[in-house]
């Protein structure tokens, strides 16, 4: 009879630790799974015999039942059973050799050595490992980022394609990862999750402070003094802000509610236009000398409250 020491399905050394162990069954089973190797026997008779390999080792309990009475450890002291009660059925080892019947192998040794009486506690039943996580990467627009968005995505696998549909809600950061429940690999214990990478695509003019919208506004040295009426585009389309006069450069004009909206909440943030003095890098020699003449005549010193050192 063809015997397989778990340890040898999973190429871990018998002192591995119970985290190494959990590594490497992740890695072979990701690697293995039928849904990437579709039609491939070998892969999932070894896909098989992963699972069951760590059925044992990866509890530490039924990991210590099998290296005190499986293949490769001490025989267990026959004396000490009632007649029957051999955990190995009558073979001298435990018997790797049949993946279909694995699961069976198992629940037929762990729950006869818990009938040694007092010697031995029953281990407790470790739940069946799920599959492995499916990600995926969905791009969104600045505009789907702040108001929220739906996608669909079609996972193929037996021959057969899912349609599965989820919300991304609004508020979401460029990288943030979504979580659909149930919708990722196959596995013993059930399936596992969908991760869902979003990625938000910049905007030509709007960016992003929390839960705000920016959008830099210049102003002409004439529009900050004396203040204008500027139109300027929003989300919901374009609008009208007042510029008091005398603006200075860095001022924020409030536009409320006309942000992004805030995830698992009603409220949304707000818009800011920031001002942006623009001065003229090329004027007339009319132009400057009216300049020349508007500064001698304003008195106001910009610098005069910062307590400089004169």
């Amino acid at each position: 009879m063809n015997h397989k020491d778990p340890y040898e399905i999973l190429g871990v050394a018998k002192k591995a630790s119970q985290d190494e162990i959990k590594r490497v069954y992740r890695r072979l089973a990701k690697q293995h799974h039928p849904d990437r190797n579709p039609g491939d026997k070998n892969a999932e008779t070894r896909f098989k015999e992963i699972q069951a390999a760590y059925e044992v080792l990866g509890d530490s309990q039924r990991r210590a039942q099998y290296d005190q009475f499986g293949a490769g450890g001490p025989r267990p002291d026959f004396r000490n059973w009632s007649a029957g009660q051999n955990p190995f059925g009558g073979a001298e080892g435990f018997d790797f050799g049949s993946v279909d019947g694995l699961g069976g192998i198992f629940e037929q040794f762990f729950n006869r050595s818990g009938s040694r009486g007092r010697r031995t506690r029953p281990a407790p039943r470790r739940a069946r490992p799920r599959g492995a996580n499916l990600e995926y990467v969905v791009e969104l627009t600045f505009e789907e980022m702040t108001r929220g968005a739906k996608r669909e995505v079609q996972l193929s696998g037996d021959g057969a394609v899912e349609r599965i549909e989820f919300r991304i809600p609004a508020g979401v950061a460029d990288g943030q990862k979504i979580r659909v429940k149930d919708k990722g690999h196959d596995g013993p214990g059930g399936r596992g999750d969908l991760l869902i990478t979003c990625r938000v695509k910049p905007h030509p003019f709007f960016s992003r402070e929390g839960a705000d919208i920016l959008l830099n506004l210049p102003l002409s040295i004439a529009e900050a003094a004396l203040g204008a009426k500027i139109e300027i585009p929003t989300l919901d389309g374009v609008t009208r802000v007042t510029v008091p006069a005398g603006t200075s450069s860095g001022a924020r004009l409030r536009l409320r509610g006309k942000g992004i909206g805030k995830p698992n909440s009603a409220d949304v943030g707000d818009m800011y236009a920031v001002i942006k003095i623009a001065a003229p890098k090329h004027l007339s020699k009319r132009a400057l000398e009216l300049l020349e003449h508007l500064d001698q005549e304003l008195t106001h010193d910009p610098r005069a409250d910062l307590g400089w050192p004169e």
